[in-house]
């Protein structure tokens, strides 16, 4: 006969874990339990057992489902891994543009599956590299762009009509993204057919990584631009990626960062379609990006609770009709926060920890952090290293030849349902605050991640957490690790590079290109098409994202603590 369970059976299953408990009380009474606290990562207590009374309320059909299926609990493609790995895309950006390229190429022949840039703090906060503001930065943590000829650098021999490219930018991501469709028209590609992801998500930068340029009300705006110009003009393109992984780098427990990057997705939602938009000609091209952290049932849970919240909230918030609007497609990249410098080859246990718990979450696409990246721009052999411990997961460990292998585990449903029910909560919050954009005018999410991290940090230091290598089984022996050295000289070089554009062009076609941009800005109408006419006139980055400074002005963060 099949296992069925009824009220009287859930009351006898916990009448029975009361009773097994008590006597494993007094069996282990002279020797206790090895911590006074068993907690996850996020700071939340976990049951000594989970049975089938943590998940009484539980329906199958309306809280699981089927892959594929509404509310997409167990994955957002029917057949999940089984028709197609999750797409590998190691991050990558070092020193110049053609410094890059070499890494792209590398990876690509390594066996990666899709491009993903990583841009330099100048180019980060939209200023070009022969700037004052960006002296000493040039490449030291991604790539150097200042103008179209550094894009075309950076994708040459590259084919980006069938590989898609992730560019984790925000302020300056609508110039970026515009270079971008600018160096494939130029080659010959149709604009609607080229694929990839643009981050532009300023809501997390305002709470969490902080790189600025305008407020946050043109910072949206801009943002929803791209979002119409995509729907209308790139389909293919995901024209924002709604982002936690800098909340949880920031110090958020895995439910803030749930909460918070849904909220964000709210915002940017209800900003889509107060401009006139039909949810379900944009939301289908919003993704998402996720952190994995250490936990890894927290982390499992996490991705199972985000589909289903996103789902709902798509379907009975919006009112979206299509399914496709339904899905909560997401990236995830591994947690640099729990790498370590000292005894740096742990790190490439907790990387592949981390990628697992996502592979067993569902993701579609997948960064793998390297061994060295506490320390600097990852070197080849170590990025190799992440890359193959991706393709081990996926070819060698069994885990994509079922989908959703945990589902119907009493912890891990117990797990996503608690995550489901706690953020909500917190998204219940800052509606009543008036949303997102409020909240973070209240600085209420950015304090909630500063007490987070405050509170996981003194856990670390009165050991009441262990970090290998940190706090316990410590060493003295200095283990030596190869590092990536950006030679000082690119700096130069770049500046060289970029102030010859700026002799060779047309400088009048510019300042008309750049006057067009403030009209758009100032007039109210999307600005991509006058950006892309821009860049394709050499304009540089710095440039464009100075009209927007001049337009909407310039954010200063307050700071809190």
């Amino acid at each position: 006969m099949p296992l069925t369970f009824n009220d009287k059976i859930f009351d006898d299953i916990q009448k029975g874990k009361e009773r097994w408990e008590k006597e494993l009380r007094k069996a282990f009474a002279a020797r206790p339990e090895r911590l006074p606290r068993f907690i996850t990562v996020s700071d939340r207590e976990i049951d000594r057992l989970y049975t089938p009374a943590d998940v009484r309320n539980q329906q199958y059909m309306q809280d699981l489902g089927f892959p594929g299926e509404y509310p997409f609990t167990r994955g957002v493609q029917p057949s999940m891994y089984r028709g197609r790995l999750w797409t590998m895309r190691m991050f990558a950006g070092l020193g110049t543009a053609e410094d890059t390229n070499k890494r792209f190429h590398l990876l690509v022949k390594q066996g990666q599956t899709g491009l993903s840039t990583a841009f330099d703090m100048p180019t980060l906060m939209g200023y070009d590299t022969d700037s004052p503001k960006a002296r000493g930065e040039c490449g030291k943590c991604g790539v150097a762009i200042d103008t179209l000829q550094d894009m075309e650098d950076l994708f040459a021999g590259l084919p980006i009509d069938k590989i898609t490219t992730s560019m984790t930018i925000n302020p300056p991501a609508s110039v970026i993204w515009a270079m971008y469709i600018a160096m494939a028209e130029k080659r010959g590609i149709d604009r609607r057919i080229i694929g990839g992801t643009i981050q532009n998500d300023m809501l997390k930068e305002f709470i969490a990584q902080k790189t600025f340029m305008c407020p946050p009300v043109p910072s949206v705006r801009i943002i929803t631009d791209t979002v119409e110009f995509g729907a209308k003009e790139v389909p293919k393109w995901n024209t924002i990626s709604i982002s936690g992984y800098h909340i949880r780098e920031a110090g958020s427990t895995a439910v803030q960062e749930l909460a918070f990057t849904l909220a964000d997705g709210i915002a940017y939602t209800e900003a889509a379609i107060e401009r006139g938009l039909n949810v379900d000609d944009f939301a289908p091209r919003f993704s998402f990006f996720f952190n994995s952290h250490l936990d890894f049932f927290e982390e499992v849970a996490k991705f199972r609770a985000a589909r289903r919240m996103w789902a709902k909230i798509m379907k009975e918030r919006f009112k979206a009709k299509e399914p496709r609007s339904w899905w909560l497609r997401f990236h995830t990249q591994t947690a640099g926060c729990s790498l370590t410098a000292q005894q740096p080859y742990n790190n490439v246990v907790r990387t592949a920890i981390e990628a697992l718990a996502a592979v067993m979450g569902g993701t579609q696409s997948l960064h793998t952090n390297s061994l060295d990246e506490v320390l600097a721009i990852p070197t080849e052999e170590a990025a190799t290293i992440a890359l193959r411990t991706q393709q081990i997961i996926s070819e060698e460990s069994g885990v994509a030849n079922t989908i959703d292998p945990l589902g119907g585990s009493y912890f891990v449903e117990a797990l996503t349902d608690r995550m489901e029910e706690e953020a909500f909560g917190i998204i219940d919050k800052i509606d009543d605050m008036g949303g997102m954009l409020a909240a973070i005018e209240k600085n209420y999410p950015q304090q909630e991640i500063a007490d987070a991290a405050y509170r996981y940090q003194k856990q670390i230091d009165e050991k009441e957490r262990t970090v290998v290598g940190v706090n316990k089984y410590v060493t003295e022996e200095d283990i030596p690790v190869e590092i990536l050295e950006i030679d000082e000289a690119l700096e130069s070089l770049q500046m060289e590079k970029t102030r010859r554009i700026k002799n060779e062009r047309d400088n009048a076609r510019v300042r008309a290109c750049l006057e067009r941009v403030g009209d758009a800005c100032s007039g109210g109408k999307n600005v991509m098409e006058d950006v892309i006419e821009a860049v394709k006139a050499h304009a540089t980055l710095q440039e464009v994202c100075d009209v927007y400074r001049k337009v909407f002005g310039e954010y200063r963060d307050p700071g809190i603590y």
